[in-house]
């Protein structure tokens, strides 16, 4: 597990989300190293995940946020491919309904949070509503803006209550994104992932970007960071994202719950 890694993006730092920034480091380029490492992270997550579930008294929440084609959903199945799913939810945050619509922008999410002993995934999350809410002014800035404190009160309020919670911010360039989507409509086992908004949302790249800096400037805490993955290779985008995930459960160091004497006389008592 040696050479280039991601490290929390600090708290209270602007970045500049450039070009330059979504490509990965060249060390992380060895096609057979990354997969080698990255079979190596899938088997070392599960085996802490099923600790992790046995323990019961934590919960780890992966969230997954980025532009369209940024691989969110391929993150999730390269990273998270052996964990037991008895253990572990995806949740797709797409726009609310009308009934999400009638509570407030925390409810839905709230909902999904995993309970002590599972690992839950967002892909989207409750970030959307200082991103599309933004751009598309469907709320006052009065409103969104100050979702960004409200935001970091929910986290710290989960965090406080044993969830551990690592955000990741999927970061492509302008040009891959556009190779990614002509790709969705070369591929007929891609159709299904274009939609013709795609082209609308792309237009408002630089609005995007500026929200995104917003969302990492404001909301990465020490105990709630953000990671910023160079995501223009899918490889070493796993594999960044399943090194902090397995480091992450690593700390947590759960562990299995001590045997009862009750159940431990049982052995040998069996016919």
């Amino acid at each position: 597990m040696a050479g280039p890694r991601l490290t929390p993006h600090p708290e209270g730092v602007r970045p500049r989300l450039t070009d330059a920034l979504a490509e990965p480091p060249e060390a992380l380029s060895g096609k057979k190293a990354t997969d080698d490492e990255l079979d190596g992270l899938a088997d070392h997550t599960a085996a802490l995940q099923a600790a992790l579930g046995a323990e019961g008294r934590r919960s780890l929440l992966v969230v997954l946020q980025g532009r369209d084609a940024c691989g969110k959903d391929g993150t999730t199945r390269k990273v998270f491919r052996n964990l037991n799913p008895a253990l572990c939810a995806v949740t797709n945050f797409k726009r609310p309904s009308g009934l999400e619509l009638s509570h407030d922008y925390l409810w839905r999410v709230h909902q999904a949070i995993p309970p002590r002993g599972m690992i839950g995934i967002f892909n989207r999350s409750h970030y959307e509503d200082v991103l599309p809410v933004r751009v598309h002014s469907l709320v006052p800035e009065a409103v969104w803006r100050k979702r960004f404190g409200q935001i970091n009160d929910f986290e710290a309020m989960l965090a406080d209550e044993g969830v551990v919670i690592r955000k990741f911010f999927l970061h492509i360039s302008r040009e891959e994104q556009r190779r990614r989507l002509e790709e969705r409509l070369d591929d007929p086992t891609k159709n299904w992932k274009f939609q013709p908004g795609d082209l609308a949302e792309r237009a408002l790249w630089d609005k995007y970007t500026e929200a995104y800096e917003d969302i990492l400037e404001k909301t990465s805490t020490a105990r709630n960071p953000w990671y910023i993955v160079p995501s223009d290779k899918n490889r070493a985008r796993d594999l960044l994202v399943a090194q902090v995930v397995a480091e992450t459960l690593q700390d947590m160091d759960p562990k299995y719950p001590p045997a009862n004497p009750a159940v431990l006389a049982l052995r040998g008592t069996f016919s």
